[in-house]
């Protein structure tokens, strides 16, 4: 297996967390995105999104990577896209699942981990942040206002949705797909001079999973 990530992207955090649970090996390979690495030639042949991760179940991948037509098996390439590696990796690798097995409670694990995947993140990632700086001429007080409004709403979501379950985790007895989504986006709040006081609920998961050896060998300190 290969990964692609770039160590404090918090959607590659989210894949670390992942194949640390299941228990598998990976190779990593590093793609600087404040060395815009996600937009090399080599790395857009891989993966056209140019983002991270990047992921492939194989240890090595293909050289003509960019061929996908008529490739049923989908072999080529790399999958882009945290949520989707990680529902893979759980529908490969089924034990410890990462989804509540009922579907309903599977569709609230599901909510609570797009809103830090859908709600959150896309409006405070790096090339978001940038765009406000380099395109529109905002100053970095200002950046930090708009990062910081986001957060607080997503929080506060998260924080309500959280708190109906009586759980260790965001809302299962194990870590799950939400647990995966949370603790990076607490990992980037903090680093970025967010107050997460506010959400107790919220700190004590975060508590719990930074106690377990697949958050704490994810973590981007330990890459």
């Amino acid at each position: 297996m290969k990964l692609y990530d770039y160590y404090r992207s918090s959607a590659s955090y989210r894949v670390r967390i992942a194949l640390n649970i299941k228990g598998l090996d990976y190779q990593q390979v590093a793609v600087s995105l404040l060395d815009n690495e996600q937009r090399s030639a080599a790395y857009s042949a891989l993966n056209p999104s140019q983002l991270v991760p990047g992921f492939s179940p194989a240890a090595t991948v293909p050289a003509d990577a960019s061929a996908t037509e008529g490739n049923s098996g989908g072999d080529t390439g790399i999958l882009g896209q945290s949520l989707a590696i990680i529902e893979y990796l759980d529908e490969c690798y089924p034990e410890p699942a990462l989804l509540p097995s009922d579907p309903w409670h599977k569709a609230q694990c599901r909510e609570i981990a797009l809103v830090v995947a859908c709600d959150i993140h896309p409006l405070n990632n790096l090339r978001v942040l940038n765009y406000l700086n380099s395109e529109l001429g905002v100053s970095q007080n200002e950046k930090m206002i708009w990062y910081h409004h986001w957060l607080k709403q997503g929080f506060q979501s998260l924080e309500r949705l959280s708190s109906r379950y009586h759980t260790p985790f965001t809302c299962t007895d194990t870590p799950s797909l939400a647990d995966i989504c949370l603790i990076p986006q607490l990992y980037n709040a903090k680093r970025f001079g967010f107050d997460t006081k506010h959400y107790p609920r919220l700190l004590e998961i975060e508590q719990r999973c930074l106690q377990l050896s697949p958050f704490q060998q994810a973590h981007p300190d330990n890459q």
